[in-house]
Order: C-alpha cells, then sequence, then structure tokens
C-alpha cells in the first residue's frame, strides 16, 4: 500500500470527527479534547505494509492521545515529535520529552497529553508480522518511557528517518524498512517484560532472547537444543520445558520458522529472481523436494504455485492514489439536509425551524483607526495583543495602512508623514517600533534586529469583533480603498510604491546576467484619476549593503523598514519604458488572530488568512475568516496596487493604502446550511465569483508545531497547494451545493479554474475561481 495522506480539510464538519478518529483507530488509539467551538483540524500521513506494519505521523490541535481497548499485537511505539507531554497510568503520572519513545501495551489503560497539541510518530505492529514468530504477552505489563539511546534510539532515528520518506519509498523499500522496525520493535518490547517482578514474566522474557537466537541462527541446518543452551547458560532440558509451555516442541518451532521466513520471500516480489532452491537454503533446508513436501504439508500448495499467486495479484492489484473518499453515510446526511438560504431577504432557515433575521444592526457605528506606532504590529500574529478598539458586527471601520516597502524610497513614502514617520521612526537612539516579526527580540539569531525579521508586514490592529467566539466566521468586506499620497513638499500629493525582486523571490537561482544573485528595487508612481488607472516605473535600483541606525549591516534585503539612503545607491532611469501596470488595488494581509502560538510570523498565510497575497480581495470583495479566538482580533496590512497570479519576484507593488470594510460577524447557530458552514478556511468573495485558497500545509502551525514556522518554508510545494485547493473546492461543491463527489470532479475538470495564488509566502497557495453563473437554478 502507498503512503496514505489524511487531512481534515477534506471533509465537512459533520464527519471531520469521524474521519479523523478512522485514521487512528487504525492504530488502535483515539483523539480527544478538541479546542471547544472549533472543528477539529488534523493531518496524518501514514502507510501500512504487507504484513500488517503501520508506520506514521499524525498531528492535530487535540491534545489527549489515548488507546483503544481490547486490541491485540505488540505494544504500540509513540514518539513525542517536538514538545513534551505527560504520560499518564492510573494516578501516576510521568513527563515525556520530545524525542523518547513511549511503548504502551494496548491492553492498558493509559493516556498522553501534550502539551502543544498533538504531533507523534506512531508505529502499529500485528503478532502475524513476524509469521510464527512468538510475541511477548504483554497484557499485564505498565507503558513504559525509553531514552533516545541504546536500541531505542536506534528504533526512535529508523521510524523518523522512515516517516520522512514515507512516500518516496518505492513497494519493496518500505517492505523492507517496515520489517526492519518491526523487528526492532520486537526486541525493545522484550526488555518490557525483565521489568516486572512476575516470574512468569521473567520466563517470557528468557523465551524471547531464545527465540531471538534462533532467528540469528535460522539459516543453519545443525541449530541445536545444546546451541540454544549453552548461549543463555541454561540446561537443555530446560530449553524443552520452556518451549514445552508454549505448546510446541524445540524442534516444530524451528521448522515453523524457516518455513515462515521462506513463505514470506517466496511471496515478496524483489525475490521473484530468486530460485526457489537458493530460498530453501538460505533458511537451513539442504534438500529442496524436501523442503517443497513440508512446504506443501504447512500451506496446502507448493512453492511455485505461492509465488506464481503472489505475482498475479501484484499485477492486478490498484493502488489507491493517496487521497481518501468521501464517506458515503456523510454524504447521504448531506442529501438529507433541510436547511436553505433564501438570499433575497437575507434570512437564514434553519431545519423545521421559523426564520430568523440576520445579526446585522440597523445602524452601524462608523470607527477610524490612524495608523502611528502605538496602533500597529510589525511581523507578527497574537493571539495576545491588546485590541486598539471594539467594534459591533456590521460596523463600518477605516483602517489607514502603511507598506513596510515605504523605506525603499524614503523621501517619496515617509518624509512629511507623521503616521510613516511615527512608524519607521529609528536613530541610533531610539526605534519606534522595536519588534518587527516573530524571531528573538534580543536579535541572537542572526543579530539583524529585534525580531530578527522572522515576519515583514506593518499590520494596522488588532480589533476586536464583540461577541465573536471560536467557530463564528468573520466577514470583512472591502467598501473602498484609497491610496495614501506622499506629504513630502517636492512630491505632495503624488503616490508612490515600490517592488522588490528579492531574495526569497521564485527567480533568485534563476538569472542569466550578471551579477547574480541580485536584488533589484523598482520605485513606480501611482495613477488613479485617469480613464485606466496604472503604475508607471520611475527608476530602479540594485541594493547595495545598508548599515541600519543600530550599526548592523544588511547585505540582503533582509531585515524589515531599513532606509535605504539615497547615496548608497545607484538609480536606473528609463525603466520599463512605455509600459503601463493596470492597478488591481488590494490588501495582501487581512487577518484573525490564530490561536496555536503566541507570535505566528506574518509571511506564511493559512487558515485565520494572513497573507493572502490574491488581488482579487480589492474593493467590492469580501473574505470570510473562521474565528479561532475571542474577540477575533482582526488585523489589515500588506497593501498593494498591483499583483500577478504568483508575486514571482517576491512582492507586489507595494503601495501604502486606507480602506473602508464593513465587519460582519456569523454566529455558528446561524450559518447551517449557508456556503458558510463548516469553514475553516478563507473564502474570498467578488461579485461574480467565490475563490477558494488552498496552501501547501492548511495549518502548518498544527502540523508542525514547534517548529511550524521553519518547517514551512522548507516543505511548500504548488503540488501540495494544488492539492489542498481541490480538497476544499469538492468539499464546498458537496457541502454547500449537495453536489455528488463524480458530480463535484466533473465539474471542477470543465468549469473551475485553478490558479498560483503565490510562490514566496513560505507556505505556498493555489486558488480556485468558482463562478456563480454555474449555479442559476440551484438554491
Amino acid at each position: 500500500m502507498s503512503a496514505q495522506p489524511f487531512t481534515s480539510e477534506s471533509y465537512s464538519g459533520d464527519v471531520r470527527e469521524r474521519a479523523w478518529q478512522d485514521v487512528l483507530r487504525g492504530f488502535g488509539l483515539e483523539c480527544l479534547g478538541s479546542r471547544s467551538g472549533a472543528p477539529v483540524q488534523a493531518t496524518a500521513l501514514w502507510r501500512l505494509s504487507s504484513a500488517g506494519v503501520r508506520l506514521g505521523r499524525v498531528s492535530a490541535d487535540a491534545p489527549i492521545l489515548r488507546s483503544l481497548p481490547a486490541r491485540g499485537g505488540l505494544p504500540l511505539l509513540v514518539l513525542p515529535v517536538d514538545s513534551s507531554a505527560v504520560l499518564t497510568v492510573g494516578d501516576e503520572q510521568q513527563i515525556v520529552r520530545a524525542g523518547q519513545i513511549i511503548l504502551a501495551p494496548r491492553e492498558s489503560d493509559w493516556q498522553l497529553q501534550f502539551q502543544r497539541g498533538l504531533r507523534a510518530i506512531v508505529l502499529s505492529v500485528v503478532p502475524e508480522a513476524f509469521r510464527g514468530r512468538k510475541a511477548p504477552s504483554l497484557a499485564a505489563c505498565p507503558p513504559r518511557v525509553f531514552a533516545a539511546e541504546g536500541l531505542a534510539g536506534i528504533l526512535a532515528g529508523t521510524t523518523g528517518a522512515a516517516v520522512g520518506a514515507l512516500d518516496r519509498l518505492s513497494d519493496p523499500e518500505w517492505e523492507a524498512v517496515a520489517q526492519s522496525v518491526a523487528e526492532l520493535l520486537l526486541q525493545l518490547s522484550a526488555e518490557l517484560v525483565t521489568t516486572t517482578a512476575d516470574p512468569s514474566s521473567s520466563r517470557a522474557a528468557l523465551l524471547q532472547r531464545l527465540y531471538a537466537i534462533i532467528e540469528r541462527s535460522i539459516g543453519r541446518e545443525d541449530i541445536s537444543v545444546a546451541e540454544v543452551a549453552q548461549a543463555e547458560g541454561i540446561s537443555e532440558r530446560y530449553v524443552q520445558k520452556l518451549f514445552e509451555s508454549t505448546g510446541e516442541s524445540f524442534s516444530h518451532y524451528v521448522r515453523e520458522r524457516r518455513l515462515q521466513r521462506a513463505w514470506h520471500d517466496l511471496a515478496n516480489a524483489a525475490e521473484a529472481a530468486v530460485p526457489i532452491s537458493e530460498i530453501a537454503y538460505r533458511y537451513g533446508f539442504s534438500d529442496s523436494a524436501h523442503f517443497s513436501r513440508l512446504f506443501r504439508e504447512r500451506f496446502g500448495l507448493p512453492p511455485r504455485e505461492l509465488r506464481r499467486r503472489e505475482a498475479t495479484r501484484d499485477s492486478q492489484a490498484t493502488l489507491p492514489n493517496g487521497q481518501r473518499g468521501w464517506p458515503q453515510e456523510a454524504l447521504a446526511q448531506l442529501r438529507a439536509r433541510q436547511t436553505r438560504a433564501d438570499p433575497d431577504t437575507r434570512r437564514i432557515v434553519a431545519p423545521g425551524g421559523a426564520a430568523r433575521p440576520e445579526r446585522t444592526p440597523q445602524a452601524p457605528m462608523r470607527h477610524y483607526l490612524p495608523v502611528n506606532a502605538q496602533n500597529i504590529h510589525w511581523g507578527y500574529f497574537s493571539r495576545s495583543l491588546k485590541p486598539l478598539i471594539e467594534i459591533a458586527s456590521g460596523d463600518i471601520v477605516t483602517i489607514e495602512t502603511l507598506t513596510q516597502h515605504a523605506s525603499d524610497d524614503p523621501e517619496r513614502m515617509i518624509e512629511g508623514d507623521p503616521g510613516a514617520e511615527s512608524v519607521f521612526h529609528w536613530t541610533s537612539g531610539s526605534k519606534a517600533v522595536d519588534r518587527r516579526g516573530a524571531g528573538p527580540l534580543d536579535a541572537s539569531v542572526f543579530g539583524r534586529g529585534a525580531g530578527e525579521g522572522f515576519g515583514v508586514h506593518i499590520c494596522t490592529g488588532p480589533i476586536a469583533v464583540r461577541d465573536a467566539q471560536p467557530g463564528d466566521v468573520l466577514e470583512v468586506r472591502i467598501l473602498d480603498i484609497e491610496p495614501r499620497p506622499s506629504c513630502h513638499p517636492d512630491h505632495a500629493g503624488r503616490v508612490f510604491g515600490s517592488s522588490v525582486a528579492a531574495w526569497w523571490g521564485f527567480h533568485y537561482s534563476e538569472f542569466l546576467d550578471e551579477p547574480h544573485p541580485r536584488e533589484t528595487v523598482t520605485i513606480y508612481e501611482i495613477f488613479t484619476a485617469t480613464d485606466e488607472p496604472h503604475a508607471r516605473a520611475i527608476h530602479s535600483y540594485r541594493w547595495e549593503p545598508q548599515t541600519d541606525p543600530s550599526g548592523t549591516r544588511h547585505a540582503l534585503y533582509d531585515y524589515p523598514g531599513v532606509l535605504v539612503k539615497p547615496e548608497t545607491i545607484l538609480p536606473r532611469r528609463n525603466v520599463l519604458e512605455g509600459v503601463r501596470i493596470p492597478l488591481r488595488p488590494h490588501f495582501g494581509v487581512i487577518a484573525v488572530a490564530p490561536r496555536e502560538a503566541e507570535l505566528v510570523d506574518s509571511v506564511p498565510p493559512a487558515y485565520f488568512g494572513g497573507n493572502l497575497d490574491n488581488w482579487r480581495l480589492g474593493k467590492g470583495a469580501a473574505v470570510y475568516l473562521p474565528v479561532s479566538v475571542p474577540g477575533a482580533l482582526l488585523s489589515v496590512g500588506d497593501p498593494h496596487a498591483a499583483q500577478g497570479d504568483g508575486e514571482l519576484s517576491g512582492t507586489a507593488i507595494e503601495c501604502s493604502m486606507t480602506g473602508t470594510f464593513r465587519v460582519v460577524l456569523h454566529k455558528k447557530a446561524d450559518i447551517a446550511g449557508t456556503v458558510l458552514a463548516d469553514l475553516t478556511y478563507p473564502l474570498i468573495e467578488t461579485p461574480e465569483s467565490w475563490v477558494l485558497t488552498g496552501f501547501s500545509h492548511p495549518n502548518y502551525l498544527a502540523e508542525f508545531g514547534a517548529n511550524g514556522q521553519s518547517e514551512v518554508y522548507a516543505k511548500s510545494s504548488l503540488d501540495l497547494a494544488m492539492r489542498d485547493a481541490f480538497r476544499k473546492v469538492r468539499r464546498f461543491l458537496m457541502t454547500t451545493k449537495g453536489l455528488s463527489e463524480d458530480e463535484a470532479i466533473a465539474l471542477m475538470s470543465a468549469a473551475v479554474d485553478f490558479g498560483i495564488t503565490q510562490v514566496v509566502d513560505g507556505n505556498w497557495g493555489v486558488h480556485a475561481i468558482l463562478s456563480k453563473r454555474l449555479f442559476p437554478d440551484r438554491a
């Protein structure tokens, strides 16, 4: 079986929890403790060998993992990945650090509580994987924690490496790896029985050691009781008694193991070219005819017939394509719904209930949020930020925003502007906004400055929305966008923007001309008072190392807000002559606070919105965001004058702007049966379309845990983003439009446009555009 991915994003809220528990049930586990009011967010990647070895990584925002009772097999291996956990057995608790191994018998009652949400490697092996080799009985043994050293360290390293390559291993490679980790698990499991004072457990541990001696000598024809007894320093009679206590003799066990090992090799496609006689000799049979007779008596068919049957089965097998199907019972539930929306009166009709008005105030309040050093947070989101204002659902708020790229041309975009000067103020003696990013304040990693630049966007906010709770949906509708004019006397009233072809751009390793690599800044003037609003390049310059007021030299464009000194650059005129770039004014960042971490880098977008960088999010459009924390904590920033799909060089035309928004809170109880039901991702609405955004990692904070904000940069791909976009569109069509899975796929191929949103924001994006014209006759 190929590697099987799972993401909760594939499923509607009705069945998401059940589908996730189904994945865990395959390991003999269940997960508890999902956050109240929020749908479970979970991912997994696992693989099952032909012999019953199941290995995978799992992550979820629910913190408690526990065993399901009455499951046979060897103990489960659980390896916490990047945060500690607490193992509870009865009244006893033990802290388990990341990297340590937990061996937990399936039959015992235990649970594991993770500090930052579940993120672990899990290994499950059934006794049948050893084809006749006896596994120790561990029902009476308590779970045990092993440090990652010795055999436990080898097992931890092997499973970790295997999980990292799980979807890249060929079938023969995977089968070999699976058998190896199963053998290691069996050896480590023997240590569980040696730690109990029960005499029967001591005998079981001794028997396991005898089994191991036989396995190491299985290829020799002359394995004897005397040899095995001598290796353990016991009598031959005692060896015989130990085997008789299991219901078989020593010689019968040896023959059974030889036949089982031979059966495994004969069934293995990778061994198809090995002669049957050689396999017989490999396991201690000196006569191939004698081997064939014993094999037929044991398995009911000759070795040659087994090999032919398994080869035929392999050639006819159709492997799953790596995507879990939609549960049929879920589809039946969706079609049975009686919920519907009435778009004309904007009423929501619940199943079997009376119409109730949408919670929209009749007389919305208006608010204004200017930009200054006190009203912004730079380069990060946080659930702990104190809101600047509180608004009610339906209120209108005007928000001033600044581009972090104003420092590329301070004369045109900062000087004379009190708000911009307040935010960008930085001298050798003072710095108005010290924290610029989600990194350490002591600049201990790269020494670039407080926050280290891990996150770059100037975000105005946050704004609290009254009564917003996890599970609700926040609608942010853009009523108007106005560019912020220059306040410098030489440029007063004109509008400017900047675009950087930077080191994080998709192009950076693909230069043709010298010097390479290089970074280039282009300054534009923005023209709005024309029949066709557009941007025209004024000049460009190569980035030259800049020394900031604190004395740090920036060889690259690596820290937000470093003011470029005019005397250090050589502007190049006549850039993009005769080219007018049509304007697509929009906000790259519209976000609610994520729930998982205290400080979250503003660059990678995710389920909370953030750095979406989709030019369709302009005037007249709306974005719907799932609320994760009380009050929602809305922030806006990263204004753009224009951008192409892909944002290839690393930035758009970045231009400070002021937006006016209507903010509407949709309560969880009121959105059943609407397009907002079960929303777990940013959904953009334009007058003509629904725009769904897929990410390489829909919730990288939960998927990668404590290292998520670095892991996501290393593991993003367009393939993953495309798969996520596909899953979301499929779910949207099945959940909100009542289509079957086959209907949804047919419609996607015929009428849904998929495009690359951006490939530069750490968590790459692919969007899908569904025209509203597709559903003229469908409620």
